[in-house]
This record gives structure tokens, C-alpha cells and sequence, in this order.
């Protein structure tokens, strides 16, 4: 079996890398190639190396308000194809939180991605979603698997996502089945891939499994409030257009997720973005491989972040990344506050761009000092691009 990798290994582990990180941090700023050949990123990991990198990446676990099974953000569809015709094809996606992340992924068709989470919790859901892919041969059984509840009769290979949804809503919850699929994900993880995860991180899975059982496509951020939207509302949303770009819109949406899950290049990483360790060994292993961010889908973490100082160690920390004139972040905000003029009605979020590079380059001249500076910008960038993609579609 892997080594161990649990949150007292992480917590010993973390008190030496940052005294070395510190030691270190700007010689391998300014030259990341040095003590090693510099190596493009793999076609496919391990499990060995893949376990390790999560071991390796990985911060001790901290906290957040709510359980978070699901997005609460029901427009982050919306710049898909903006950020489809803008970024680097091939590059590395970064994220977090739960599975919208499988969207951008799907939609972007990286070459890597790290989905960096400061909660133990959304390694695990990541590790229970990447059993269930892999051990699904299509949507219908992904679904099937995930709610724990029979392939309804008549559902066929290409149906339309809303059909699969439907159908699901109005199965039934088995709770053999449900057992069964608590197993399944348990031996793929530990027998197949030979993870050393402790019995109380199969135990946490067993508890996000079961959330999934009990409440099927119903599931929502913070279930049962039904002002946040549903799994199924988010896997129907659409961009600006009415394209859907889902990872269940399509069985060939899904296999494009499912190749580079199989391929042990989805890596979820615990860790702090105001933390001085996860976000720099990313870029350190990316530097490493001649590799760059394409895109940092950083959901609202910011706004937590500038309720301390952190927001500063967030900039810091995305500075050594590698990156390129197409970088992008991918923001959700949320609020009365400023919207993007695309903002939808009704709308509780609003999905926003910023080029990274000109966001580290406002952070170094002091002109990001709050959260509302850090959402001027975003609006200034998505403004910008809908004009351009105004006058593109006259």
C-alpha cells in the first residue's frame, strides 16, 4: 500500500517545508528549473506518484462554515466560451471546491489540474468522484452510482442530460445498492489504486455518499434551502448563449473528464490559499515540468481572505505561479454589491474574469487594497470582453 498520507504526517511534514520553503523561496522563484532536469507534465501518473503528489502539494486540513457536496453558483457556465477562445490550449487548471470544477475541466480540456481546497473534506469528495468516473461506463451509470438508485428502464446511452436528470429524480433510493456502492468506492480507492486512506477518511466518503443518497439531484450547497441551486439545476445552466457545456451535457463530455481522471491527472491538494505552502509547490512542480496556468477558478475565496490579511499571502503565493499573458482568473461574486452587466436577473452570483498577470501587477503597485478593488477589476475585464464580443458578432 501508499504511504500514509493523513493530517499528523501533514502536520509534521508542514513545520519542515516552511522553514526550508523560507530558506529557499526566492532562489527557486527566480530559477524554478534549478536541482533537477526540467521534464513536461506526464501523460498519465501513477498511482504511486499520484498519492504522493497529494501527500507532497498538501497543506493540514483547515475549516469552512458549511459542507460544500455542491456549487452554489449558478452562472459559473457563463464565461465558458470566452474562456474557451481566449486560453492556452494544454495549459493547467487550477480550482476549488466540489464539481464544478469537472465543467471547466471538461469544457477546457487542460493537460493537468489541481483542485487546491483548504478542507481534508473536498480531497475526499474528489476521491470518491474519481472512483465513481472510473468505475462508470457512461452518465447513466455515473448517476446511477453517485444517487445510489437503479438505472431507470429506458434510458439510452445518448439521452439528453435533463432526460438522465429526470429520470433520476423520480427513482427510487436503494439502500442495498447504496451499501454496495459505499463498498465499491472504498475497494477502488484502497485495492485498486493502493491509497492509504484511515478508516475515518472512508468513513467521511461513506458520509458524502450518503448526502448524495438521500437526496439524489435535489442536492443542494446547503441542503434543504432551495435558494441555492439544485445538482440538477446546475448540470441544466447554460452560458450566455444557451450552450451547455456540463460535464454530464454530453457522453463524450464525461469521457473527456474521465480519460484525465484515469489518467491520475485530476490531483486534489489540501490547502490554504492564504497558506505558504499548497499554491507555491504547485507552481514549483509546475515551473518544474515547463508548464503554465491557463486558468485559477478561485470561486468567492477571495472575499474570505481580505477579512484578514490574507488576501496579501494569496497574491504572494499566486506569484509563483508560472504564467502567461492569457492567464485568467475565474471569480464568483457574490452580494448586493457591483455586478457584471451580463449578470442574469435573479441571479445570486456572477461569474467574472481577471488576466492574473495584471492582477499580480495592480497587487506589487499597491492598487489592490480591498475586496471591492479586487471585483472592480473583474468587472472591468468582463465588461471589456463583452464588448469585444459584441462587436465580433456584428
Amino acid at each position: 500500500m501508499i504511504r500514509l498520507c493523513d493530517s499528523v504526517r501533514l502536520r509534521l511534514v508542514a513545520a519542515a517545508a516552511l522553514s526550508v520553503a523560507a530558506a529557499l523561496g526566492a532562489l527557486l522563484r527566480v530559477a524554478p528549473g534549478l536541482g533537477g532536469r526540467t521534464e513536461r507534465l506526464p501523460a498519465a501518473l501513477t498511482d504511486t506518484a499520484f498519492w504522493n503528489l497529494v501527500c507532497d502539494l498538501s497543506e493540514p486540513g483547515g475549516s469552512f462554515i458549511s459542507d460544500n457536496y455542491v456549487s452554489n453558483e449558478a452562472t459559473f457556465q457563463r464565461v465558458i466560451p470566452e474562456l474557451k477562445q481566449n486560453t492556452t490550449p494544454g495549459g493547467v487548471y487550477l480550482g476549488v471546491g466540489p464539481d464544478q470544477n469537472f465543467t471547466y475541466i471538461a469544457a477546457l480540456e487542460p493537460k493537468m489540474a489541481f483542485i487546491i481546497d483548504i478542507r481534508r473534506q473536498n480531497m475526499l469528495l474528489h476521491l470518491m468522484y474519481k472512483a465513481l468516473i472510473e468505475l462508470s461506463s457512461d452518465r447513466a451509470e455515473f448517476l446511477s452510482r453517485l444517487f445510489s438508485r437503479r438505472r431507470p428502464a429506458g434510458v439510452e446511452h445518448a439521452a439528453t442530460v435533463r432526460a438522465l436528470l429526470d429520470a433520476y429524480a423520480v427513482a427510487v433510493p436503494d439502500d442495498t445498492l447504496f451499501a454496495r456502492n459505499v463498498r465499491f468506492v472504498s475497494d477502488h480507492l484502497v485495492e485498486h489504486h493502493g491509497f492509504a486512506l484511515s478508516s475515518g477518511d472512508l468513513t467521511e466518503i461513506a458520509h458524502v455518499q450518503r448526502a448524495f443518497f438521500e437526496a439524489g439531484p435535489e442536492l443542494r450547497y446547503a441542503y434543504p434551502h432551495r435558494w441555492f441551486p439544485s445538482f440538477a439545476d446546475l448540470m441544466l445552466e447554460t452560458d450566455d448563449r444557451g450552450g451547455l457545456h456540463g460535464y454530464l451535457s454530453t457522453d463524450e463530455a464525461f469521457r473527456r473528464l474521465k480519460r484525465l481522471e484515469t489518467a491520475n491527472l485530476v490531483v486534489p491538494v489540501i490547502g490554504d490559499f492564504a497558506g505558504r505552502k499548497a499554491i507555491r509547490a504547485v507552481g514549483r512542480y509546475l515551473r518544474a515540468h515547463a508548464a503554465t496556468v491557463s486558468v485559477f477558478y478561485t470561486s468567492n475565496v477571495e472575499f474570505y481572505l481580505f477579512e484578514s490579511a490574507g488576501w496579501k499571502t494569496f497574491f504572494e503565493n499566486v506569484a509563483w505561479l508560472p504564467l502567461d499573458d492569457y492567464s485568467v482568473f475565474v471569480r464568483a461574486h457574490f452580494g448586493t454589491g457591483p455586478r457584471a452587466p451580463s449578470g442574469p436577473a435573479g441571479a445570486r452570483s456572477v461569474t467574472q474574469l481577471d488576466s492574473m498577470k495584471a492582477a499580480i501587477g495592480a497587487y506589487d503597485e499597491g492598487r489592490i487594497r480591498s475586496y471591492a478593488d479586487v471585483i472592480g477589476r473583474s468587472l472591468q475585464s468582463s465588461s471589456r470582453s463583452n464588448a469585444e464580443a459584441a462587436t465580433d458578432a456584428k
